[in-house]
């Protein structure tokens, strides 16, 4: 990267603790602007930046899409910004707790409805990871997803963003997508659960996730959390997947309590 971050800022310059949050896939930045927001934060005096990953939002993506990778961009972002929590969602947060796995971040983690393996993951996105293998009929899926996608999304978000946030949504380049997806899918594989992957960072995290998320968590994932000493389960009320825009409040709350922590 050069330098050139797709970012969102809140809270004073000067800040004593300072948080970034990853968005997910396909989404920038603008995606946390009601976490940035919150009244609770700016009381607190916190830092916040959103910093959207290379290759969403409009953004150019690197040579190198593993999440390995990402996970290197997203740990050097955060130390230069001098991060005391990461904060990630969906995509945003497989890459926080990589970054955290490898030992190249050592505060809080705040997980807004990660992944743990292939089986939590929604059917269309392994159906069009699949399909994305298949010369010239995969770029053309990938195209029509970019496309569609934004529609499909709007009737679960909130009225009030849905506008700014379905737009974002369509700025992320097809092929791009298409490439980021197959690493993400050869990560997962690769590790089958993470669960241990996540507690055996040994650092205070904070698995977050809405009422009705889409994305799956399996029994045994969710007891072997549960009995992860530094580990907190939060299930939000009222709230899916997008659990940033539907609950920011919530979202909120929880990185309240990961700052406190340090």
């Amino acid at each position: 990267m050069n330098g050139n971050w797709d970012v969102r800022e809140a809270g004073p310059a000067d800040a004593r603790h300072r948080v970034v949050l990853i968005p997910g896939g396909m989404c920038s930045a603008v995606w946390y602007e009601d976490v940035l927001a919150d009244p609770s934060l700016a009381a607190a005096g916190i830092r916040l930046t959103a910093v959207t990953q290379p290759g969403f939002g409009g953004t150019a993506a690197p040579a190198d899409v593993s999440m390995d990778n990402y996970a290197r961009l997203m740990a050097g972002f955060a130390a230069e910004r001098g991060c005391d929590v990461l904060v990630g969602h969906s995509l945003g947060a497989n890459v926080a707790l990589e970054a955290a796995a490898a030992g190249l971040f050592a505060g809080p983690l705040v997980l807004l409805s990660p992944t743990f393996s292939r089986r939590d993951e929604a059917r269309f996105l392994a159906v069009m990871d699949q399909v994305g293998h298949v010369p010239g009929l995969g770029a053309a899926a990938w195209a029509a997803l970019v496309r569609t996608l934004p529609r499909t999304m709007r009737g679960s978000l909130p009225p009030d963003r849905a506008d700014a946030l379905t737009a974002d949504l369509g700025l992320t380049e097809a092929g791009s997508a298409r490439r980021i997806v197959r690493a993400y899918y050869e990560y997962l594989d690769r590790h089958g659960s993470l669960v241990d992957r996540l507690c055996g960072t040994g650092l205070p995290a904070w698995v977050v996730r809405g009422d009705h998320d889409e994305i799956g968590l399996q029994p045994a994932e969710r007891a072997a959390l549960e009995a992860c000493p530094r580990v907190t389960t939060v299930t939000v009320p009222d709230a899916g997947h997008a659990v940033l825009v539907e609950q920011p409040a919530a979202v909120a709350e929880v990185v309240l309590a990961a700052v406190a922590s340090l």
